[in-house]
């Protein structure tokens, strides 16, 4: 069977938009200053504690209470996952054309499960999806391999590719000791060329013809 895993925030969907409001309105709350949507965007990527974590260090306040902000951020988000997020343009297509070449699709992030399959359902694509593993399914996170191999499990793979758009999604696929297609449009930190990948692409159409080739490759 031919598996294929996504990355959500950053691969799947520019869900940066809600993520910064939801952290803005904490912070409005608390009587704290606002942060950008680049600093917002460059906190994403090893779960919400860990962004909550680096706001509250970025500003200056206390880490006792990091539980407390990291909660109200959660249901904040919760309460609007979608509202300003899009999925990357010409994904669905990509989804359709991988469906259709026999490839079983699933989803292994680090948000919360919940979250994840609002996203996805609010925008039409949980139908595509046979498994979702979120952060919280496990007591570890990427970049430890065991959600992404997690994930293939539940799709009845051994292993397969994974696709993703940064260097937590890149570090998770080396671990696991899978291909990695890396999205080039999402919120990675460092240059394409310091990232391992056994492709790059920066356009979902591009995705159904290079997938076939990273597996056989991968043996």
């Amino acid at each position: 069977m031919k598996a294929a895993v996504f990355d959500l925030d950053g691969t799947l969907i520019d869900s940066a938009p809600d993520i910064h409001a939801a952290v803005n309105r904490m912070l409005a709350e608390e009587g704290l200053p606002r942060l950008d949507l680049a600093t917002v965007t460059g906190f994403i990527g090893n779960g919400l504690p860990r962004l909550v974590e680096r706001v509250i260090d970025r500003l200056g306040v206390a880490p006792d209470q990091h539980a407390r902000l990291t909660q109200r951020t959660l249901v904040l988000y919760n309460a609007q996952p979608s509202a300003l997020s899009r999925p990357f343009p010409n994904l669905a297509g990509a989804l359709d054309a991988l469906r259709a070449q026999g490839w079983a699709l699933g989803v292994c992030t680090n948000k919360p499960l919940a979250p994840a399959r609002d996203i996805l359902r609010d925008f039409g694509l949980d139908g595509h999806f046979a498994a979702v593993v979120g952060g919280d399914c496990l007591a570890v996170k990427k970049p430890d391999p065991a959600p992404l191999t997690l994930a293939f499990e539940r799709l009845g793979a051994a292993r397969g590719l994974f696709v993703g758009d940064s260097e937590i999604d890149a570090e998770t696929a080396a671990r696991a000791g899978v291909p990695f297609a890396l999205f080039t449009e999402g919120y990675r930190k460092r240059p394409v060329a310091e990232l391992p990948h056994s492709f790059a692409f920066s356009d979902f159409a591009e995705l159904a013809a290079l997938a076939g080739g990273a597996l056989d490759r991968a043996g």
